[in-house]
């Protein structure tokens, strides 16, 4: 199918920032240092060079420099089948990018002191115990002397860090199986015919169910919820509010959603992606998402929503795995980062140690290194305003 192309406000950035972002506190005035007209053109050209190569029906991006907006863009189309125009109001899954919004809202809990990252989540003495019953597993798996079994070993923190023994993502991925069960049936199916093979704490394994149990954890200590409890401690507080969990079939699209188009051979609408909330089920902006990374930064441009104690801990990778933090992935010169990819969505969000902050988000998933592309896209894009000086990443 031919793409159709078209690069959108090539005027105003300030006015476009204003319209995409709304009330926020991070984005809202009006940046020291803007690309011009010819910087513009250099970026859109880039922008287009990366949609023809991966065949992408709509891109947008949103940059922002000590937290002030300094490049809002859509190219494209959020519809191919209508020719909408995309423009930087409208919303995209944003799939594993959820986490790190999780994580956020895990750490708001231990700042209000009803969490610890070390508390158990399963079995007796622990967060979800009575809702979830637990067996033991294999003795042998077991360390000598312990009473609880390797599922009653994991904590928070081994949930935060991808750390919990297995549940990943690559092989027989929970979230993934058993389509009709809600969360508190796949959960209970998920201990009770998946068995850890490894004990919390030994090995990385990275895990949407345990993003899931996250989400759930939220819900019992916030007595609201997940959705709810993120948008009130998370998300007002830095002026966002037009996120939400996404809808699963096409007729349940949101307003202002782009539609999702999947090169790899899979379906976007036959998902169950409202019950991968905490772990994947967020439709945001890329002015959303920046502004969230802006107000976890840890730099002093603007109000942070955790305390300086908290974002190191947020921060700090595992000793198991040197590169994923909590929430985060972590390179070796202090950028931090996350992805998403769902069938029809491809994501990324960065905070970069020089004090940049950005978002990229495709309404399509190509073959493999499209993640790393549209990384790339935007490294490149930014190095085209000499002042900004980004420092590459590791």
């Amino acid at each position: 199918m031919p793409l159709s192309r078209r690069t959108l406000l090539q005027g105003s950035l300030l006015s476009a920032a204003g319209i995409a972002y709304g009330p926020s506190p991070a984005l809202a005035e009006q940046p020291a240092e803007l690309p011009t007209s010819e910087q513009r053109q250099q970026m859109a050209g880039l922008a287009t060079g990366f949609m023809k190569e991966y065949d992408v029906p709509g891109l947008s991006i949103a940059v922002a420099i000590k937290g002030k907006p300094v490049y809002v863009e859509a190219f494209g189309v959020a519809n191919r089948e209508t020719g909408e125009a995309l423009t930087p109001q409208h919303r995209f899954r944003i799939a594993s990018i959820s986490k790190p919004v999780t994580s956020t809202g895990i750490f708001t809990l231990v700042e209000a002191g009803k969490l610890r990252l070390g508390d158990f989540v399963f079995g007796a003495d622990s967060i979800l115990g009575k809702d979830y019953p637990t067996t033991p597993t294999l003795q042998s798996l077991m360390p000598s002397g312990s009473s609880r079994s390797l599922v009653e070993q994991i904590t928070i923190e081994h949930l935060l860090t991808h750390t919990t023994g297995t549940w990943g993502n690559q092989f027989r991925d929970p979230m993934f199986m058993n389509q009709d069960m809600k969360h508190r049936e796949l959960i209970n199916w998920t201990l009770e015919h998946m068995p850890l093979t490894n004990p919390p704490g030994e090995s990385y394994a990275y895990s949407n169910f345990g993003y899931c149990i996250l989400g759930r954890v939220i819900e019992k200590l916030s007595d609201q919820s997940y959705e709810q409890y993120i948008k009130d401690s998370v998300l007002k507080r830095c002026g966002i509010a037009e996120m939400q969990i996404a809808g699963n079939t096409l007729s349940e699209r949101a307003s202002n959603e782009v539609r999702y188009y999947s090169q790899t051979g899979g379906d976007p609408y036959r998902m169950n992606v409202a019950r991968m909330d905490s772990h994947g089920g967020w439709i945001a902006t890329p002015g959303d998402l920046t502004t969230l990374f802006v107000h976890i930064d840890g730099f002093k441009d603007t109000e942070q929503l955790l305390t300086d104690d908290s974002l190191r801990v947020m921060s700090t990778p595992s000793a198991i795995n040197p590169r994923y933090a909590k929430g985060l992935f972590i390179t070796a010169n202090n950028n931090w980062w996350h992805s998403g990819l769902l069938d029809g969505t491809t994501t990324i969000s960065v905070r970069t140690s020089g004090d940049f902050c950005w978002s990229a988000f495709t309404n399509t998933r190509s073959r493999e290194g499209m993640t790393r592309a549209l990384d790339l896209l935007v490294w490149h894009m930014i190095k085209t305003v000499p002042d900004w000086h980004p420092q590459k990443r590791a």
